[in-house]
C-alpha cells in the first residue's frame, strides 16, 4: 500500500518526464498557399523553401521524374543518374526533403505526414510545368517509402509510373524484437541522442569513391538523432502496410547485395501488393546491387533499366534484371 502510494505520488513526475523526452518533431506548418516552383526551390504549402536541383533536357523532354533522396541524404544524390536521363530527353527535379540537406529542420524528424504532403505537391507543380508529358515519381530508399504513400491512399498523386529504388520498407513489424524495443526506449528516453553509423560495417555501395565522396560532403547528415531513426521506422512501417493499396504502374528495383534494408520486408512488401496491379508492376534484381544502386560501380545499368521502362512502358528491361525479379517474386512464400 505504502509503495502504491508513493507511486501515485511520483506519477506526475513520471509523466512529466516522459512527455520532455518525447520523440522530437518538427512538422509543417499550416498552409498559407498552394506549393509552388521557384527556380531553386519546392516553395511547400506553408512557405517552406525545399532546395531543388532541376536537370533538363534541351528541347522538350520526353518524360520528367521528380526524385525523393533517401535517409540522410539530400538533392545531389541523382546527379550522375540525371545526366544519363537527360541525354536521353528525360528530365528530373529533385528536391531535398525537410529535414535534410538544406532544407528546414536539418537533423529534425518532420513527420511522415508532412514528408508525403511535400511530394504530391511537389507532384502537383511538377507534372503543371510539364503538361502532357509523362511524369514519373521516383523514391530511393525513405524517398521510396514517401513515394509509395504519396501515390497510395484516398487521394493517390497523379503519375505514369512510379519508381522504387532500394524501397525502406524495415518497418516495426518486420524488425528484430529487441531492436524495436531497443529504439522505442532509446527515442522516449534520451531522443537527443546521435547515432553515427561507423562501427556497422555495413556496405551501402561497392562503390568506394562515392562512398568517400558522401562522408566529405558536408549536406549528408552523418550523426543521426535517435528520434529521427524512430520517426523513420514508423514511415517505414506505414509503407509496409500501404502495400495492398498501392496500385500504380511501378517498377521495384533491389539489390541481392543491400546490407540497408533487408530482403525479408522487401519480399513482404512485395507479397502484399495487390494481385491486380501485377500485370503493370515490375520487380527488378541485381546480382551485384548494393543500396546505393544508382551509385554502384554498375549503376550505369540500373540509371538505363529506368530510362528504358520510362521511354518504352512494357518493354523488357535491357539488362534482364526484370527476370530475375520475376523469379524472386514468384518464389516469395
Amino acid at each position: 500500500m505504502r509503495a502504491a502510494g508513493l507511486f501515485r505520488a511520483m506519477l506526475p513526475a513520471v509523466l512529466a518526464l516522459a512527455a520532455a523526452c518525447a520523440p522530437r518533431l518538427q512538422p509543417a506548418g499550416p498552409p498559407l498557399a498552394a506549393a509552388a516552383l521557384a527556380p531553386d526551390a519546392v516553395i511547400a504549402a506553408d512557405g517552406a523553401r525545399l532546395p531543388l536541383r532541376r536537370s533538363l533536357p534541351e528541347g522538350e523532354a520526353r518524360a520528367v521524374i521528380l526524385a525523393l533522396h533517401g535517409f540522410n541524404d539530400y538533392r545531389s544524390a541523382f546527379d550522375a543518374a540525371a545526366g544519363a536521363w537527360r541525354a536521353l530527353g528525360i528530365a528530373t527535379y529533385a528536391y531535398d526533403q525537410r529535414g535534410f540537406g538544406e532544407a528546414p529542420g536539418r537533423g529534425l524528424w518532420p513527420g511522415t505526414e508532412a514528408l508525403v504532403a511535400d511530394a504530391r505537391a511537389a507532384a502537383a507543380a511538377v507534372r503543371a510545368r510539364h503538361p502532357g508529358v509523362p511524369f514519373y515519381l521516383l523514391g530511393e530508399s525513405m524517398g521510396g517509402a514517401v513515394a509509395v504513400l504519396a501515390a497510395s491512399g484516398e487521394e493517390p498523386v497523379a503519375t505514369d509510373g512510379v519508381i522504387l529504388v532500394a524501397p525502406a520498407v524495415w518497418g516495426w513489424s518486420t524488425m528484430n524484437p529487441l531492436q524495436a524495443a531497443a529504439l522505442w526506449v532509446a527515442a522516449h528516453t534520451v531522443p537527443w541522442l546521435t547515432l553515427r553509423g561507423d562501427g556497422l560495417r555495413l556496405r551501402a555501395s561497392d562503390n568506394l569513391e562515392a562512398l568517400r565522396a558522401l562522408s566529405r560532403d558536408p549536406l549528408v547528415i552523418k550523426a543521426t538523432r535517435v528520434d529521427s531513426v524512430y520517426g523513420l521506422a514508423s514511415l517505414m512501417e506505414a509503407a509496409l502496410a500501404a502495400a495492398p493499396r498501392f496500385d500504380a504502374r511501378a517498377l521495384v528495383l533491389y539489390g541481392r547485395r543491400d546490407e540497408i534494408v533487408p530482403s525479408a520486408p522487401v519480399r513482404r512488401f512485395l507479397a502484399g501488393l495487390p494481385a491486380a496491379a501485377s500485370a503493370r508492376q515490375t520487380v527488378a534484381r541485381y546480382d551485384a546491387g548494393f543500396h546505393l544502386l544508382l551509385r554502384d560501380l554498375a549503376g550505369a545499368v540500373v540509371t538505363s533499366d529506368i530510362a528504358a521502362w520510362v521511354l518504352a512502358p512494357g518493354a523488357a528491361l535491357p539488362s534482364r534484371a526484370d527476370l530475375a525479379g520475376a523469379a524472386w517474386r514468384r518464389a516469395n512464400p
